[in-house]
Order: structure tokens, then sequence, then C-alpha cells
């Protein structure tokens, strides 16, 4: 390796690591509070947080390391070109593209490593993050559960007044609001002297064992003028056992989080396995739902018998109105029935279309996930022909101008994949489509600048956008301080 490459490496790596160390304590940041409700309030020891984030930061590397490329890129080829590196280089007969040609192989390089870590470390990574905040009540049963304020737990609200104990799974002074099925209001509720909380790691099942309590029962009378009474049933217990489901106790809105499903637990095999399986499944239920819809409609395939006895087959004409076959009562009944079939086969097609597409949409999140293994790899390429030549072209380092264009494009980048994955989802396009539309909208930026930047012609005069602006701050500082200017 030659002096030059050594020193374009080195620049580079130091950069590249340095941003990348920086964007990844920011966006560990970002996880830290969309997760903080999880976290606060919730007696975990310093172990489980940090398994918690553990889990969740490799999930952070395809938003971090494409980022990271371009911005490194356009930090490293500013300087050259700042510092007039770059027109040492050429005056010696050296060009962009022999200059790149070392990046170019190490950024080969982190490719194949990024697509190696998005098929088999982030799969284990989700799959130990979504199982550990499952499990982490099991670790831990009182972590969902707070000190004198109602706690939304499954189908229950409990508070309790204090909680002690090793694991904090001895409650004293119980209160529990059972919610109704449908109606919303809180006609159960528990009080109890104390209480207990048991797990086992066996099971999925929480056990709360209350001691000496009461149970009051809310009753709806069946007669409208009974219900002012406000008639309720109260029962005294020594023991009572409340079982509760460890997901619902650590259930999560799903709205809060990028997972959709166990997609993002597989890699390449086992999404092509997971694919195989879906689309058989689904074409087994188009086929199953028509030949239904056709027995209940009574279409029946055609079946031809030859007729040996070359004879004619006599038909029996029937009259224009078939009703006037029938009486009035038959009329009635036969429009009742068909009307009924009618509704019935339209509630059932509507039913079925809606099952079928939630399976479609569940197909095309896997396959969504399938390219997103190989665009976060193609990303990274991407980001480096784009940050590079912009670099060589607008001749700022530092942490200022890059700054702004590596943010502007990659916000752009991530809106537009966002925007394709969103909408290849729900059939809008293929997901295909919609992984890769990013990639093909901001290929050609690439290949423009790196064909301004290689034949020496700058995209825009960026000399003469920034020199007005900080000529007019320094006139407004110049108005405004004059002391300190003078100083």
């Amino acid at each position: 390796m030659k002096i030059l490459d050594r020193y374009l490496l080195k620049t580079f790596l130091f950069t590249f690591t340095t941003v990348f160390v920086i964007l990844f304590f920011i966006f560990i940041l970002q996880t830290v509070w969309l997760f903080i409700s999880e976290l606060a309030g919730k007696d975990l020891d310093l172990i489980l947080v940090v398994k918690f984030l553990l889990f969740s930061m490799p999930r952070i590397i395809p938003l971090v390391l494409p980022l990271s490329v371009l911005l490194a890129s356009i930090m490293t080829f500013g300087n050259l070109a700042e510092n007039y590196e770059f027109a040492a280089m050429k005056s010696s007969g050296i060009s962009l593209q022999r200059a790149m040609r070392v990046l170019i192989i190490f950024i080969f390089l982190l490719s194949i490593v990024a697509f190696w870590f998005a098929n088999n470390v982030i799969p284990y990574a989700e799959f130990k993050f979504v199982n550990f905040r499952k499990n982490i009540a099991q670790a831990k049963p009182a972590m969902a559960i707070a000190e004198g304020q109602f706690n939304d737990v499954g189908t229950y609200n409990i508070k309790v007044n204090k909680k002690s104990g090793e694991n904090g799974n001895i409650l004293t002074g119980v209160t529990i609001h059972e919610k109704a099925n449908n109606i919303g209001e809180n006609k159960t509720v528990i009080k109890a002297k104390d209480g207990k909380l048991i797990s086992n790691e066996k099971s999925s099942i929480l056990k709360l064992v209350l001691n000496d309590g009461y149970y009051y029962q809310d009753v709806t009378p069946k007669k409208y003028e009974d219900r002012a009474k406000m008639p309720f049933i109260k029962a005294a217990f020594k023991k009572h056992i409340i079982n509760i489901d460890l997901s619902e106790l650590n259930k999560v809105d799903d709205s809060k989080e990028s997972i959709a499903g166990t997609n993002a637990m597989l890699n390449v095999n086992e999404l092509r396995y997971t694919l195989d399986s879906l689309n058989k499944n689904l074409e087994n239920e188009i086929v199953s739902f028509s030949e239904n819809i056709n027995q209940r409609v009574g279409i029946r395939k055609p079946t031809f018998r030859p007729n040996t006895n070359n004879e004619k087959v006599k038909k029996k004409s029937l009259p224009n109105d078939l009703l006037s076959l029938y009486t009035n009562k038959q009329k009635s009944d036969v429009i009742k029935m068909a009307s009924s079939n009618v509704t019935n086969n339209i509630y059932s097609v509507e039913s079925t279309q809606k099952d079928l597409k939630d399976k479609q949409r569940e197909i095309n999140k896997h396959l969504t996930a399938l390219y997103e293994k190989f665009v976060i790899a193609f990303a990274c390429f991407l980001m480096f022909f784009i940050g590079a030549p912009l670099g060589a072209i607008i001749r700022k380092g530092g942490l200022g101008l890059p700054i702004v264009f590596a943010v502007l494009i990659f916000i752009t980048f991530h809106f537009i994949n966002t925007f394709g994955k969103r909408l290849s989802q729900e059939g809008g396009m293929t997901p295909f489509m919609g992984s890769w539309m990013s990639s093909f909208i901001l290929s050609p930026l690439a290949i423009l600048l790196t064909y301004r930047a290689t034949n020496d012609n700058g995209l825009i005069n960026f000399d003469a956008i920034t020199t007005p602006i900080s000529q007019l701050f320094q006139k407004i500082s110049e108005r405004f301080f004059p002391a300190q200017n003078k100083e």
C-alpha cells in the first residue's frame, strides 16, 4: 500500500469512527427516550437496563452506518479539497478515481460486513430483545407496579401502597379495578390488606395471591327502574388468587416500535422458507374460498355426458315471470331467502377479502425485510459515492456545512425509504420497489456528483452562497457589538 493510500485510509477511518461513535450515542439516547416508560420507575437493576440497551443496539446500525459513511466521506474529501491537497495530488497526475480506490475497497468490505450483520446479528438481537421485554416481568414480577399509583396491567388497574421483599413481590394495601370486557367501566373492585406476586420461569402465568380483603361488584338490574338503587355484591375473603398473563403484564404499544412482527428476527434463508409457506397458504385459501362460494351460489363445474341413444333432449319452456308459478306467500319466502343468501355471501366475501389482504400484507412485510438486508449494503456504497464527490465539490471540511448536507441527504433517503416500505406493505407498490425506491432515486445524484467532481466541474459555486452570508453576519456583529470587534 502506497503512502497516499495509507494517508487517505487513515484519515477516513479516524473520521468515520468518530462520527459513528457520536451518532451511535445519539441514537442510543433516542432509544432510551422511546422506551423510557418501560425503564423508569420499575425498580430495575443496572444489569437488566444494560441488557435492555445491548439487545436494542443492533437495530440502530442500519440508520447509523449509512449516515456515518456519508458524513465521513463529505468531511474527509472536503478537508482535502479545502487544504488544497487535492490540487497537489492532481498536479502530480493523481486523479480523483485513483484517490478513491483504496476507500472504495474499504467500503466494499464494509458493505459485506453490513450485510452479514443485518443477516445474522440483527435477527438474533431482535429475537433476544422481544423475548427480553416479554420475560422481564418474569425476572422481576413487580416491575410493572409502582407504589402509590394505579398501574395498567392487562385487564387490571392495580395500586399498592408499599412494596417489600427481595424482588419487591410483597405488596401491602392492594386495590384492584378489573376492567369490563365491552363497556369499559370498572364494575369490579378488589381491596386486600396484603398480597404476593409469584412467578415461575417455566410458566407464562403470574400469580397474584391476595390476603384478608373484600370483593365488590356492581350489578346492573334487568329492570330500568331498579338501576337507580345501584345494587352491588360484596364478599369477604381470606385468600384470593388472580392469574395474570405475562404478555399482558408487559404489553407494549406496537405503534412505538419499528418491528412489525417476527420478520425482523429471520435471516435470508428463513425468510425465503417462510415466504414460500405464506404464499402457499394464501393460494390454498383463495382456491378453497372460490370453491366454497361457487357452491353457495349454485355454480358447478360443467359436466358433459354423451348421448349414446342419439335422443333429443326435451326442454320444458319456462315462463318469463318465474314468480308467477308461486303463491304470494311463497313469493315472499323466496325473496326473503334470496335476500338473506345475498347478504350472507356479501359478508363472507368482505370478511374473506379482509383476511386475504392481511395475509398479503404479512407477505409484503417479509419481502420488505428480505430486501432490506441487501439495501443496507448498497446504501453504504451509495452514500460514499454521494459524500466523497460532494466533499470535493463544496471544498468545506469540519462540522459545519458538511453536517447540513449530510443531514439533508440522509433525511431524504430515510423518508423515501420509510414511505416506500409503508406503501409496499399496504399493496400500493411491489415490496421490491418500495425497498429500493430510495436507492433508485438517489443513484442518479451519486452518478452526477461523481461525474462533476471527476471532471472538475463544480455543481454549484458554494463560495458565492456562503461568502455573502458570512459578510452579513460580520456586519451585524460590527453594528450591535462594536466594542468587542474593536478589541
